[in-house]
């Protein structure tokens, strides 16, 4: 089975983003792939957050999330959008929800994911984040089935920052993810010292498929900010479930392909016999 993971530059107008991820889309598809993977903010990349509140939409209106839809109907793919910047389902919610969505190849919405862990943090540029102040976490872990030709693909969804909370990942590959799917704009400063590593680690202590789409290079910013453009570190990553690099996708927009043969996660968990066993709680 081939996947596609679509690595992307977006900015803050979310109708000038949709092109360039339809076309990577399309490449993916075009080039066998029947799992293809959008990156953490596909319809928009803003701090600012009158901004988002003005473009923004609930998931039954969004616009980006329609038309994707249609696109994987028509490629017959199955389709993750890495994640969505929408407006919350409650009206007295006036934070958004960073929403993972898995299209079947029929166009329906197959599975949710709202992130959960937020990203509030001081990089090392000095650069502050408060992503708890305008995002609503989730508050519950997904596992979903990708019926690809080659077989089922249970896929445990999540994004970016929680990256670092080994725990869900663990759990995700106890329930049965045989995939990892990890979207993401992970920050330059941190993207450097951590990303490989993270995902690489995250892929060993599982015996899984990490497969982790991102955004990359300086994003357009068409509304007045006093914030300097953000920054994303790219590389978008397909990782082995023995911990091996099968695919990266440098600092540029652009699409990694790689192949996924299921029979690796059983090789790799059964030469770690211990992966998913729970480990006793030593005593004082």
């Amino acid at each position: 089975m081939r996947a596609g993971l679509v690595q992307l530059c977006g900015g803050d107008d979310p109708a000038a983003n949709l092109g360039p991820t339809q076309a990577l889309i399309a490449d993916a598809a075009g080039a066998g792939a029947q799992l293809v993977l959008t990156p953490e903010c596909t319809n928009i990349v803003s701090a600012d957050r009158a901004h988002q509140q003005a473009v923004l939409r609930r998931e039954g209106d969004d616009p980006t999330l329609a038309a994707l839809r249609a696109q994987a109907a028509q490629a017959g793919i199955w389709l993750l959008v890495g994640s969505l910047l929408l407006k919350a389902e409650d009206a007295g919610e006036a934070r958004l929800v960073n929403r993972s969505l898995l299209i079947a190849p029929d166009g329906r919405v197959a599975a949710r994911y709202d992130k959960i862990h937020m990203f509030d943090a001081e990089v090392a540029t000095g650069e502050t984040y408060r992503e708890s102040a305008a995002v609503r976490p989730g508050d519950r872990a997904v596992l979903a089935t990708a019926d690809l030709p080659g077989g089922p693909l249970p896929l445990g969804l999540t994004i970016c920052y929680d990256l670092r909370f080994p725990y869900l990942y663990r759990r995700l590959a106890q329930a049965g993810a045989m995939a990892l799917t990890v979207p993401s704009a992970f920050t330059v400063p941190t993207g450097s010292a951590h990303w490989h590593v993270l995902l690489r680690a995250r892929a060993i202590e599982t015996g899984c498929f990490v497969l982790a789409p991102a955004q990359c290079g300086t994003h357009a910013v068409n509304t007045p900010s006093e914030r300097p453009p953000r920054q994303s570190y790219g590389h978008s990553l397909a990782v082995s479930p023995w911990g091996e690099i099968l695919g990266d996708g440098g600092s540029d927009p652009g699409l990694v392909l790689v192949d996924l043969d299921p029979a690796q996660v059983a090789e790799a968990r059964r030469r770690v016999a211990s992966v998913l066993r729970d480990s006793a709680v030593m005593g004082p």
